[in-house]
């Protein structure tokens, strides 16, 4: 894109080095909350329905036979009747297999929207504690939704030994499944958006990005093929596109920069390794692009060391 075409950045809105930090938009924090209460309402309900399998159905028994003569069993000390059998009613067990269908459905649903609301509004990496929490918590969910029953079908005295083997499989299978799709394995970071935004506003002079609808990354050129597919091109800040549903900054900013006729720097090959590092999860510095004499869009100085 010409340089004239490239929205301007106004003094006090927002897309200078007024925040030392990537913070998300007004409208992306409001939509995450919102995904976090469904989910917490959905995970809720699937804890209720495992307590309604512990607590009710695996209790459920039909007693069959008996002769009349009561016997102590010594097991528990309780009498019972002599030549009875206590089973596992049928009813009860379809019951139990559609329960750990539809706990399975709550947390893995709950799962997805709690990983749409981190993307918009991200935990720091550097509090390691609550960034580990909020980004697997649906893995940690699963497993609390499940394991406790999953223990008790294969504890329970009435259960016939073909209903324990169809009812643990079934619930170990969805189990895994729940707790997979609810691990965050690349989770994002309030550090990663911040490297994307330092770099944008290096490269730019200001925190000016576009994308389209579709895909996950934002560009710095709206003249590239990835851009001009025929959706409404779009602007805004760093922010605003990860509003928009884009993860990142595409790491082929040197050859869009050069498309549209801006100076690219002689070290974008080590910025975008770095960017790469840095969005795979690593700690690593991120380079100051290196400039030809009077191209660079912006002159930042490296603030003093700390002591």
């Amino acid at each position: 894109m010409a340089e004239n075409s490239r929205p301007v950045a106004e003094p006090g809105d927002g897309r200078g080095m007024s925040e030392r930090t990537w913070v998300p938009t007004a409208e992306a924090k409001r939509k995450s909350t919102t995904l976090r209460w469904i989910a917490a309402v959905l995970w809720a309900l699937a804890i209720a329905a495992e307590a309604v399998a512990i607590f009710w159905l695996l209790r459920q028994r039909e007693v069959t036979g008996g002769d009349g003569e009561l016997m102590r069993d010594p097991e528990t000390g309780l009498l019972v009747e002599g030549g009875a059998d206590a089973t596992f009613p049928q009813w009860a067990f379809i019951t139990l297999l559609v329960l750990l269908v539809v706990i399975a459905a709550l947390a893995i649903t709950g799962s997805i929207l709690w990983k749409k609301a981190n993307r918009l509004d991200p935990a720091k990496r550097s509090d390691a504690v609550r960034f580990f929490v909020q980004n697997q918590l649906g893995a940690i969910i699963a497993i609390l939704a499940f394991l406790p029953l999953i223990i008790l079908i294969f504890l329970n005295k009435d259960m016939d030994k073909g209903q324990k083997t169809i009812a643990g499989a079934l619930g170990i299978v969805l189990a895994v499944i729940a707790t997979i799709v609810g691990i965050d394995f690349n989770p994002p970071s309030v550090e990663k958006y911040t490297a994307d935004q330092s770099t944008v506003i290096q490269l730019l002079g200001e925190d000016a990005v576009t994308w389209v609808d579709g895909g996950k990354v934002y560009h710095v050129c709206d003249s590239v093929s990835d851009i001009q597919t025929g959706s409404e091109i779009k602007y805004g800040t760093t922010a605003e596109a990860v509003e928009a549903g884009k993860e990142r900054l595409t790491l082929r900013f040197a050859s869009e920069l050069e498309k549209c006729g801006l100076p690219v720097p002689s070290n974008s090959d080590e910025i975008a390794d770095a960017l790469r590092q840095i969005q795979g999860g690593q700690t690593v510095t991120l380079p100051a692009p290196q400039w030809a004499d009077g191209e660079a869009p912006i002159e930042i100085e490296d603030a003093p060391a700390s002591e």
